[in-house]
């Protein structure tokens, strides 16, 4: 099964590291929640971090009904919240202009450095809840946020994967449901709200053969697709380096 085939190369690589543990933050998410499944399932010990930051309330109830299942089946799971509102009030505060997509991408590197605080004090890596549309597709992620990662087990794997590794697991079928959302903006737009294109219809984009006819529907999605993939070419590109 393709889950015991990403828990064993996790394992491997973590054993590999001479590390000792993976760090894994929840949101209440789909994706998230199966990674922190899939790096659970090693045996090795998984520290799930719940950061909120001005969090919806739905996703907060979600993210811990998670964190409970997790602990009821693996005894190698143990559970942190570390709520970073108040900082994040404090670190908006030292600046007399609001960017209100600055501040969304400031929340998650926030995150990003509590997350690399705790894996430094135990020894661990920190596990990437991207999967292959967001990394590779859209870059849809906050460089040097959620995109600062150790290891990206699920970025190969399309969200309609996601979804359907996720039941094989019995993972909480309401978080199987949600609708996807980053979790940085306090009206809780959702993925879709802020593409403008569900990820049925990206991971169509991905594979879409240009040659056949399109509707026009079908044009809008993949323009928005390919507005995206360039845009945040940046994002999945190497970093350019000077060669001298």
């Amino acid at each position: 099964m393709l889950y015991n085939d990403i828990s064993n190369w996790l394992k491997n690589y973590l054993e590999g590291s001479g590390l000792e543990c993976f760090v894994v933050g929840i949101s209440g998410g789909i994706d998230s929640a199966l990674t922190s499944t899939l790096a659970a399932r090693t045996g090795k010990r998984t520290i799930v971090v719940s950061i909120p930051i001005h969090q919806q309330q739905e996703q907060l109830i979600r993210a811990n009904d998670h964190v409970h299942w997790l602990k009821s089946k693996f005894k190698n799971v143990q559970s942190i919240e570390i709520d970073l509102t108040q900082t994040f009030e404090q670190f908006k505060s030292l600046f007399n202009k609001e960017d209100n997509l600055a501040l969304a991408n400031s929340r998650s590197r926030l995150r990003m450095v509590t997350l690399y605080q705790i894996a430094t004090m135990n020894r661990g890596l920190v596990v990437g809840t991207g999967n292959k549309v967001e990394d590779f597709g859209v870059g849809f992620y906050t460089k040097y946020g959620d995109g600062g990662v150790d290891i990206s087990p699920i970025a190969d794997l399309m969200k309609s994967e996601v979804r359907e590794v996720a039941a094989q697991l019995g993972i909480n079928q309401e978080i199987i449901d949600a609708p996807p959302t980053d979790g940085l903006w306090e009206d809780n737009r959702t993925d879709e709200d802020q593409i403008g294109a569900s990820y049925e219809e990206l991971e169509w984009a991905m594979n879409c053969d240009q040659q056949s006819e399109l509707t026009e529907s079908q044009k809008q999605v993949l323009n928005i697709y390919k507005k995206y993939n360039e845009q945040n070419k940046h994002k999945m590109s190497p970093i350019p380096v000077f060669l001298k």
